[in-house]
């Protein structure tokens, strides 16, 4: 909205806020989670380069963290990049990787949003398979927030699902074996606590039209998961997208009490 006069910023910027103010007198998921897709066919259709596809993409997720904060949702957590992202041209993944080093470091610079609303960054995933300069700017993002215990962010990347199960699998055989404990008595529970995030997931969004999870947070999608698809590309979404998602939570969540008091 930065093209507007500045009066209109602000009469813009007071609608949002009386929208939100309504919207936290509801029920408010504790964990949201994006599948941030449409970023590339975002610049073709802006007839500009992929690049700016994703670099609007990163604008997009400031956007919606701070929606999400000011609503009071406790975590959220983002699809950054996923493992299997390395396969696409080397062209793009120089760019996705130069990216990302520039807006961890932009965090680290300018985190004021972070230290406003005391969010923890994480960076979820096979950190090692990044270039080493990725890692050193992942790891001094993450160093920063530390202290910060009131919301979460996690940025997937590098990440699979499939990657996280197998990995808090082996964790969880390798501790029953030190512990000497017999492989029979490994639970559901044992494997959750070794999983990257392991906070319920109440809302889950993937963006572009596109119907599917994409090995995104399939352990932590439970029976009370909403998952919800919009046909908007995601350097475009932002409140009025999500304003119907989150009533169609409040909705359900009521009608769920409802049945629970009958």
């Amino acid at each position: 909205m930065s093209f507007l006069h500045p009066c209109y910023n602000w009469l813009y910027t007071q609608a949002q806020d009386a929208v939100l103010n309504v919207l936290a007198a509801g029920p408010i998921p504790k964990h949201v989670a994006f599948v941030m897709d449409g970023n590339r066919r975002y610049a073709r259709r802006k007839q500009a380069k992929v690049q700016q596809g994703h670099s609007d993409g990163f604008l997009a997720l400031r956007r919606m963290l701070e929606i999400c904060l000011k609503l009071g949702v406790r975590c959220v957590t983002a699809y950054a990049f996923s493992i299997e992202n390395f396969k696409r041209s080397p062209e793009e993944v120089d760019a996705l990787m130069n990216l990302a080093e520039e807006k961890l470091l932009e965090l680290c610079q300018h985190g004021e949003l972070l230290e406003q609303y005391g969010v923890r960054l994480n960076v979820l995933g096979k950190k090692e398979l990044f270039p080493e300069r990725v890692q050193i700017a992942a790891r001094k993002a993450e160093e920063m927030t530390r202290q910060n215990d009131r919301a979460i962010l996690n940025l997937c990347m590098p990440y699979t699902s499939r990657d996280e199960i197998a990995t808090a699998i082996e964790s969880t055989i390798n501790d029953a074996l030190v512990e000497d404990r017999p492989r029979a008595s490994i639970s559901e529970k044992d494997i959750d606590d070794h999983l990257m995030t392991t906070m319920p997931l109440d809302v889950l969004i993937r963006t572009s039209g596109v119907k599917r999870l994409s090995d995104f947070l399939l352990w932590q999608c439970c029976e009370d998961t909403q998952i919800q698809f919009t046909d908007t590309y995601w350097p475009d979404f932002g409140l009025w997208d999500f304003v119907p998602i989150l009533l169609d939570y409040q909705r359900k969540v009521w009608t769920r009490t409802s049945l629970h008091v009958l």
